[in-house]
């Protein structure tokens, strides 16, 4: 699936968006520092198998998935961070580490931290290393049907909230 696939799909949904070009970037952060933005505002997805589908879990960039707090929200055990195998079988449209965050073009479940809901703007990955769109948190969410709550916790290299450096 490339840029104008994803950007059809929001078309289509009469999502308005910005279709962004970076450099090939391997990471969330690394789509934040290519396109001078916060890492705040770059919604990172995380593919997890749940029985026998998938589940997207979305953090914001600057943050890691919390897989307690995933389990915790489901109700499940069950969840586990997909395969490299798994991603390629079951999304072979996208490069691995680019599936954008729209569970309703998946048909997976949309399970989004909190921090990423609170900001106007937010910036995802369109199935390459080199696109992404950027697009308003209320129409993203008009479109999809997520569940909202805490999944997110600080980086290992951040300083704990409330600590400051140097």
């Amino acid at each position: 699936m490339t840029l104008s696939t994803v950007t059809e799909y929001l078309s289509r949904k009469g999502i308005p968006f910005d279709a962004l070009r970076h450099a090939d970037v391997q990471t969330a952060l690394g789509e934040a520092f290519s396109l001078g933005i916060p890492g705040e505002l770059v919604a990172k997805t995380i593919v997890l198998d749940v029985g026998r589908g998938h589940v997207l879990a979305v953090v914001p960039a600057s943050r890691r998935l919390d897989m307690h707090l995933l389990r915790d929200a489901l109700r499940r055990r069950d969840i586990h961070l997909a395969t490299e195998d798994e991603l390629e079988r079951d999304f072979p449209q996208f490069e691995m580490g680019s599936i954008p965050r729209l569970g309703s073009l998946l048909s997976a479940p949309l399970v989004i931290d909190p921090e990423v809901v609170q900001h106007d703007m937010v910036v995802f990955a369109a199935g390459t290393h080199e696109e992404s769109v950027r697009v308003r948190m209320r129409d993203l969410l008009r479109l999809e049907h997520a569940v909202v709550t805490p999944i997110a916790s600080l980086r290992e290299e951040d300083p704990p909230r409330g600590e400051r450096l140097g």
